[in-house]
């Protein structure tokens, strides 16, 4: 059984490394969007510009998303080594990763409003519903979370030893 642990472990930390490479990989286009973009050389249009700058925010909103998936199941699976519940190991790792989701697709439903404005307005429904989804995964989400608060009070010295490792985390 300890092989089988130590196997998943080695897995979570390839997972984790690898989102951080994508993650880099993404940067590094955005940069390269951007530049090409601001260009002071480049021939590009206003409109052009606007859009290259609003890809390069798109590419950036994934990256974030990848560096904080990576982030968080190298702390989750790899690091921690107090073991919780698995109501509550479940719980902090939706939580972790609907902050992303929710604020990822928030930014691209900006993104792709100042988008389709400018090139296809007839387009702007399906901002709209991007929008409308992570309005609802938000929505899920609280409610979700209000109706687990239960599980946390049937075990809140596993809670404390948790958030005490938390510390330990943020500050190693």
């Amino acid at each position: 059984m300890k092989l089988a642990h130590k196997l998943f472990v080695a897995g979570y930390l390839v997972a984790s490394v690898l989102f951080v490479v994508c993650a880099a990989a993404l940067l590094w286009f955005a940069g390269l969007q951007l530049w090409e973009a601001v260009s002071p050389g480049s021939e590009l249009a206003v409109v052009a510009r606007l859009n290259g700058i609003l890809e390069a925010i798109a590419l950036l909103t994934i990256a974030v998303a990848s560096l904080e998936l990576g982030q968080t199941i190298l702390e989750e699976e790899v690091q921690r080594q107090e073991q919780m519940s698995a109501p509550t190991r479940v719980r902090r790792f939706l939580s972790r990763f609907m902050i992303v989701l929710v604020v990822s697709l928030s930014i691209e439903t900006l993104v792709a409003v100042f988008k389709f404005t400018h090139e296809d307005p007839s387009l702007l429904p399906y901002a709209a519903s991007i929008g409308a989804v992570a309005a609802l995964l938000l929505a899920g989400w609280g409610i979700f979370v209000r109706l687990n608060r239960s599980v946390e009070e049937l075990e809140p010295e596993a809670m404390e030893r948790t958030k005490g490792e938390d510390a330990k985390l943020a500050e190693g």
